[in-house]
C-alpha cells in the first residue's frame, strides 16, 4: 500500500491521506526519530553544539509533519475513526516523548555542551537553543531516578488520553443538541438572516421549521435577539452544561483526573504547583504574579462592572418586569440596551461586512503595514472543499509562506478559532525554508439569498487568527522550536491582539468595509457608532475574562488533593466575580477546552496581560499613524520574525523603546479617565 505520509512531501497531501494511513506511518516516523536520536547518542565524537544541540533540533521532521497534520484534523474535520486513531497513537507520542527526555547518554551530551557554554562562541539564537533544550530535558525529569521517571512516563501517557477524552465529549455535546422551531412566532426578535440559516440548517436534515444548535454561528444570534425567554433558557442550559450532565459525555472525573496527575507530576518535577512550573517559562514567571495581575485588574475593573450590571438590571425590570435577571437575560438585554443607549444595531453593521471583503481587507492591511501579497491559488490540496489556499508573496516575488483558511462550522470541527502549522519555518544548508499557516474559525455560513455576512465580533475574530498568522509566516529564525509563535505563552497573544486594533479604524475600515450590494463604504456614523460602543459594558467583559483566569490558577496554582465537587470547587473560585445568579445545571470547568484540551493551563491570564501589551503597541502606531512603514517595519523585525529567540520584555523593548504600561489598557477599556 503506498501511503502518501511516508512519501517525502512539502505541502500536506490532504486528498491522498486515508485513515489507515496513520499508524503505519506513525509506526515508520517514530522508529526514523528513534535512529536519529540513536545515531547522536552513538557518536564517538565529543558532544559538540552542532553534533548535539543542532543534530536534536534538526531529528523528528517526518514525526512532526505526520502529528501535525493528524491531531489539526482532528479538530477541523475530525469523525471517529480519526479519533479513535489520535487516542491509540497518543500514548505511543508520549512513549516516544518520554524516551527522549530520559535518555541518558543524550542527556549526558546535551549537559556536557551546556556546562561548556561560556567556551563557545554561540549567537544569540543558538545560545537561546541550547538553553531551552537543556531546560526541556531537566523540566522534564532528565535528572529524575529512574522510579520517578517511570511514574512521570505514565502520568504524561494518562494526560495525553485524558485531554484528548475531554474535547472529545465537548464536540459530542456540542453536536448532539439540536432545538427545532416550528412556529415563526417563538422566535420573534431574531434577524431575517439568522432565520434564514436556520430553516436551511433544518432543510439540511429533511425537517421542517427552523433548526438551531450550540455552535456559536447558531448559539450566539439566538441569545441575543430572541424575545422569547424560555427559549434562550433552554439553549443556555444545554449550551453550559456541556459535559456536566449525567451521561457517559461527563466531564467532570476528568478534569479532577487531569489536575491530580497535573499536581503530581510538577511535585515529581520539586515545583509546588502545576502553575509554579508553568509560568517558570513564562514572563509572569510565578503563581503570585499571575494572581496578583488579575485581582489588581478586578480591583479596577469591578466598580464599573457594578454599574454595568446595575443599568442593564434596571432597563429589564423597566422593560419587561425583569424582577433577577439571569445569564440567559445577559445578551439579549444588552443588545437591546446598547441599540437604544447608541442608536445602533449591530445588524446594520453585516451588509458591511461579507466575509470574501473582509478577508481581502485584512491581506490589504498585511500589505500596507508588512509587505505582503496574496495569491488565492487552487493547486494546493486540502482537507475539505470548504478551505481555501493562498501564496503569500512579498513586493519582490520572493515566497513568504503557504496560507490556509477554513471558516465556517461543520460537525467535524470544534468550535472555536484557531491559527495552526503544517509546517514551521527554518533556516537549513543556507535555505530559508518557508511556514505552512492555517487559521480555522467557525462564521456565519452563507445561505440560498446572500453571502457570508459577518458580525462585528467576528470580522474581530478574523484579525484576531490572521494576527496569529502573521506571527507564523514572517517568522525568520534559523531553528524550527524557535520559530514564529514558539514564543512564551503569555506573549503569543500581543500579534493576535494588536491587530484587532484596526478594525475600529475608519482608515483601515475604509479598505474593506463595503456593503455587499451597493459598494458603498461604511458611513462615518456607523464607524462612530462602532467606537463608541466599543466599551459599552466593558467593566463586566472584563469581569468575565478575570474570572476564566482566576478559575484557571484555582485549579493549577493550589493543591487539589481534597477536591471532590467540581462545581462547588468552581463556585469558590468565581466568587467575588459573578454578578447573575449561579445555575445549578450549568458548569464552566467541564466545557473549558483552552485549559484542559488546549495549551492554556495557568495561561488563561495571558490574553489580558497581552491586553496590556497590544494596548500600549497600539498607542504607538496611533501616535505615529496606524500604517506608519517605520513603525511597522519595527514590529516586523524586532517581534514577528524573531519567534522564541530572545527574551519576549527584550523584544518588546526594542519595538517600543520602554516597558508597557498597563493604563494604556485602563484608559482604552474607558476604566480609568483619560490625563
Amino acid at each position: 500500500m503506498h501511503n502518501p505520509l511516508l512519501s517525502p512531501f512539502d505541502l500536506a497531501p490532504f486528498s491522498k491521506i486515508e485513515n489507515q494511513h496513520f499508524e503505519p506511518a506513525f509506526e515508520a516516523a517514530l522508529k526514523e526519530a528513534r535512529q536519529e536520536i540513536e545515531a547522536i547518542t552513538s557518536l564517538q565524537a565529543p558532544p559538540s553544539f552542532s553534533n548535539t544541540i543542532e543534530a536534536l533540533e534538526a531529528s523528528g521532521e517526518q514525526l512532526n509533519r505526520v502529528t501535525s497534520i493528524l491531531f489539526n484534523l482532528n479538530s477541523a474535520e475530525t469523525n471517529p475513526e480519526i479519533q479513535q486513531i489520535a487516542q491509540k497513537v497518543s500514548p505511543w507520542l508520549s512513549q516516544f516523548n518520554n524516551d527522549l527526555i530520559l535518555n541518558e547518554a543524550l542527556f549526558q551530551r546535551i549537559k556536557e555542551v551546556y556546562e561548556h557554554k561560556n567556551q563557545l562562541d554561540l549567537n544569540q539564537e543558538q545560545a537561546k537553543l541550547l538553553a531551552e533544550t537543556y531546560l526541556n530535558f531537566t523540566r522534564n525529569g532528565a535528572n529524575l531516578p529512574k522510579e520517578k521517571q517511570a511514574r512521570l512516563r505514565a502520568i504524561d501517557q494518562e494526560l495525553a488520553q485524558l485531554s484528548l477524552s475531554f474535547g472529545e465529549h465537548v464536540l459530542a455535546e456540542t453536536n448532539q443538541f439540536e432545538m427545532l422551531i416550528s412556529d415563526e412566532a417563538e422566535i420573534e426578535g431574531l434577524p431575517d438572516a439568522a432565520k434564514e440559516a436556520a430553516a436551511q440548517a433544518a432543510q439540511e436534515k429533511e425537517k421542517e421549521g427552523f433548526l438551531f444548535s450550540l455552535h456559536y454561528p447558531s448559539y450566539l444570534p439566538f441569545m441575543k435577539y430572541v424575545k422569547n425567554r424560555d427559549l434562550r433558557k433552554k439553549m443556555a442550559l444545554a449550551f453550559g452544561s456541556k459535559g456536566f450532565k449525567a451521561n457517559d459525555l461527563n466531564n467532570e472525573k476528568i478534569v479532577l483526573q487531569i489536575v491530580a496527575l497535573r499536581h503530581e507530576r510538577a511535585n515529581l518535577l520539586g515545583y509546588d504547583t502545576h502553575a509554579d512550573f508553568v509560568l517558570e517559562q513564562r514572563m509572569a514567571k510565578t503563581p503570585k504574579q499571575v494572581n496578583d495581575f488579575l485581582h489588581d485588574l478586578l480591583v479596577k475593573a469591578k466598580p464599573a462592572a457594578a454599574k454595568d450590571f446595575k443599568e442593564l438590571s434596571e432597563y429589564a425590570q423597566q422593560k419587561d418586569g425583569i424582577n433577577q435577571l439571569q445569564k440567559w437575560d445577559a445578551a439579549f438585554y444588552a443588545e437591546q440596551l446598547k441599540q437604544e443607549k447608541f442608536d445602533f444595531n449591530e445588524e446594520e453593521l453585516k451588509p458591511y461586512f461579507e466575509l470574501s471583503n473582509v478577508i481581502q481587507g485584512v491581506f490589504e492591511v498585511a500589505y500596507k503595514l508588512f509587505d505582503l501579497k496574496f495569491e488565492q491559488v487552487n493547486d494546493i490540496d486540502v482537507y475539505h472543499k470548504d478551505v481555501k489556499t493562498y501564496r503569500v508573496r512579498n513586493s519582490s516575488g520572493e515566497l513568504i509562506a503557504v496560507f490556509y483558511a477554513d471558516f465556517h462550522p461543520r460537525p467535524g470541527k470544534r468550535d472555536g478559532a484557531w491559527m495552526t502549522v503544517y509546517k514551521n519555518q527554518k533556516i537549513q544548508n543556507g535555505i530559508n525554508s518557508r511556514p505552512h499557516i492555517s487559521i480555522v474559525c467557525n462564521f456565519t455560513q452563507p445561505t440560498a439569498t446572500q453571502p457570508s455576512l459577518l458580525t462585528f465580533n467576528e470580522v474581530t475574530t478574523l484579525f484576531h487568527e490572521f494576527g496569529h498568522a502573521l506571527h507564523g509566516m514572517l517568522a525568520n529564525t534559523t531553528y524550527s522550536s524557535l520559530s514564529g509563535t514558539s514564543v512564551y505563552w503569555d506573549f503569543v497573544e500581543l500579534p493576535s491582539q494588536l491587530l484587532e486594533n484596526w478594525c475600529y479604524e475608519e482608515e483601515a475600515l475604509a479598505l474593506f468595509a463595503k456593503h455587499y450590494k451597493t459598494g458603498e463604504i461604511i458611513p462615518k456614523s456607523l464607524i462612530d457608532k462602532i467606537k463608541a460602543s466599543a466599551n459599552f459594558h466593558e467593566g463586566m467583559q472584563t469581569l468575565r475574562q478575570l474570572s476564566f483566569g482566576l478559575l484557571d490558577m484555582a485549579w493549577h496554582s493550589k493543591s487539589p488533593n481534597g477536591i471532590e465537587d467540581v462545581k462547588k470547587y468552581e463556585l469558590q473560585a468565581f466568587k467575588g466575580t459573578q454578578f447573575y445568579p449561579d445555575v445549578p445545571e450549568n458548569c464552566m470547568s467541564t466545557a473549558f477546552s483552552h485549559i484542559f484540551q488546549g495549551g492554556y493551563s495557568s495561561g488563561y491570564y495571558s490574553y489580558k496581560w497581552a491586553e496590556v501589551l497590544d494596548a500600549d503597541a497600539f498607542a504607538h502606531f496611533k501616535a505615529n499613524g496606524i500604517f506608519n512603514k517605520k513603525v511597522a517595519e519595527s514590529f516586523k523585525n524586532n517581534i514577528l520574525s524573531k519567534g522564541g529567540t530572545e527574551d519576549p520584555m527584550k523584544l518588546y523593548k526594542a519595538f517600543r523603546g520602554q516597558e508597557p504600561n498597563a493604563d494604556a489598557l485602563l484608559k482604552r477599556a474607558g476604566l480609568i479617565a483619560e490625563k
